[in-house]
């Protein structure tokens, strides 16, 4: 028996008030489990309709459940081990524009519409110049969002009643600001009426956030015994931790349209996100990026395993209270004690965190998320920070594609793939070749903004640890930064 409003008793419709960019598994742990809260015990009454922002993805398979899946929340709640789940009933349907792109292109006719949300990596919210306003639909997902607006404030004339509530989740520094950026560049480019523009300035709200919650995702080494439990059939399961922190930056009056208190969420509506991002990325973020390389490479699988072996373990505490703490300018009590929370969550003992799922666009991950702490423990100790370097070193090695004579199955833009692959099949493993390929990654400005080459020691450093990984292996090439 599989999972939909046949199957489902208590299956329900709502008002279709949201738009959604984005069907993995963080938004549907996170968004769409806090509407379907609200729903439930705040009277919010609205739906979700889910935009598939790249050819391939889920919305097939949410369309085959009718937009249901089952969430499991598992871990530490109040200091206590706590597993629940319950189906969640917040999205009515998934439209894919590059097969359905006249109906994506409908979903701004709605009136009802309100709020869009978006969860693209930290790769989508760029600028792509050779979007067109008439591709159908563009590549990026901007170019769509801002061919979709266009479209609403054409059928609706303007109207700035109309105009939108929009809270982007991906986790770059200021994401709403940025996204309305190259959306105001969308209409410059397009050559669009300046009325849009002013539509955009004045009617639609773009709120910057912070999103925080673990999300392993689909459990697929216990979905046979989770299938038996649930007597049913749902290819979504999902499985997130109990704890979440939504932080938005934006007008306090959007909390009476968005009734979050109401539900008991953790959601802040703010002034100034700076400071609550700033710790959670470097810390939570950061470790996460710097672990998964050196972690997956030492021959562990999962973020718990990770954190609770003895060499790996100690790797990342010292990472994180030796070389990003200290590049904080928080409250160092403060911030000792949201590490400590957040390696209690690292070691869910319900949760299999695979390295390989938080694995994706780890190019684009480090620099947002690691070189800032690197760069400034540099500018502010004067030196290097040895476990920091150690793991741009270990995802060079990562991002050769093999772990022993295991593929690794990697995911990135093509062109980074490609870029690492004609790097890998040219160097015949010699030093001067490792250092010549370490040379090539760090001048890589597509990525790093910079030529990290200049960055006083790093080169070398980069270099001498890449050489020790590929002559020694990565446990060997650990005991020196240990």
């Amino acid at each position: 028996m599989r999972l939909n409003k046949e199957t489902y008793a208590e299956y329900k419709e709502y008002p279709e008030k949201v738009l959604q960019f984005g069907e993995g598994n963080f938004l549907r742990a996170f968004v769409d489990w806090q509407i379907d809260k609200m729903n439930n015990e705040a009277g919010f009454n609205c739906s979700v309709v889910v935009v598939q922002p790249i050819e391939f993805g889920l919305v097939d398979k949410l369309n085959e459940q009718d937009g249901l899946y089952t969430l499991y929340l598992q871990g530490m709640n109040e200091g206590k081990a706590i597993e629940e789940h319950s189906v969640i009933n917040s999205i009515s349907r998934g439209i894919n524009p590059y097969t359905q792109h006249a109906e994506f292109l409908k979903i701004a006719e709605n009136p009802e519409l309100r709020f869009v949300f978006s969860n693209t990596t930290e790769a989508g919210i760029t600028f792509d110049e050779n979007d067109k306003l008439c591709d159908k639909p563009q590549k990026s997902f901007p170019g769509k969002f801002t061919a979709l607006l266009y479209h609403r404030f054409k059928f609706f004339n303007g109207e700035k009643a109309k105009g939108l509530i929009v809270i982007p989740c991906e986790l770059i520094d200021r994401n709403g600001d940025k996204l309305k950026k190259i959306i105001l560049e969308f209409a410059k480019l397009w050559n669009l009426e300046t009325g849009f523009a002013t539509w955009i300035n004045e009617a639609n709200t773009f709120c910057s956030t912070l999103v925080d919650r673990i999300v392993p995702g689909y459990p697929r080494d216990t979905i046979k015994e989770i299938t038996q439990e649930l007597g049913y059939e749902d290819n979504l399961v999902n499985i997130g931790e109990h704890f979440h922190l939504f932080i938005i930056e934006g007008p306090q009056w959007i909390e009476n349209e968005f009734p979050v208190s109401k539900a008991g969420l953790n959601v802040k509506f703010v002034k100034d996100m700076t400071p609550y991002r700033t710790r959670k990325v470097r810390i939570l973020n950061g470790s996460h990026t710097s672990l998964v390389p050196v972690a997956y490479l030492y021959g562990l699988n999962t973020v718990s395993e990770a954190v609770e072996d003895e060499v790996i373990g100690k790797f990342i505490k010292d990472t994180i209270y030796e070389e990003i703490i200290p590049t904080l300018d928080l409250p160092a009590e403060e911030l000792k004690y949201y590490a400590g929370v957040v390696l209690e969550r690292f070691m869910n003992p319900f949760v299999k965190h695979y390295l390989m799922s938080i694995s994706l666009n780890s190019m684009s991950k480090y620099e947002t998320r690691d070189l800032p702490s690197l760069l400034q423990f540099v500018k502010i100790k004067g030196e290097l920070p040895k476990r920091l370097v150690f793991s741009l070193a270990a995802l060079i090695e990562f991002y050769k594609g093999k772990r022993g004579d295991e593929t690794i199955k990697l995911s990135d833009d093509a062109d980074i793939l490609e870029f690492y692959k004609t790097l890998w099949d040219k160097s015949d493993g010699s030093e001067e070749a490792l250092k010549k390929l370490v040379t090539t990654v760090l001048a890589y400005k597509k990525v790093w903004k910079m030529d990290l080459n200049e960055v006083q020691g790093l080169t070398e450093a980069v270099a001498h640890y890449l050489i020790n990984i590929e002559k020694i292996g990565i446990n060997e090439a650990l005991k020196e930064v240990l």
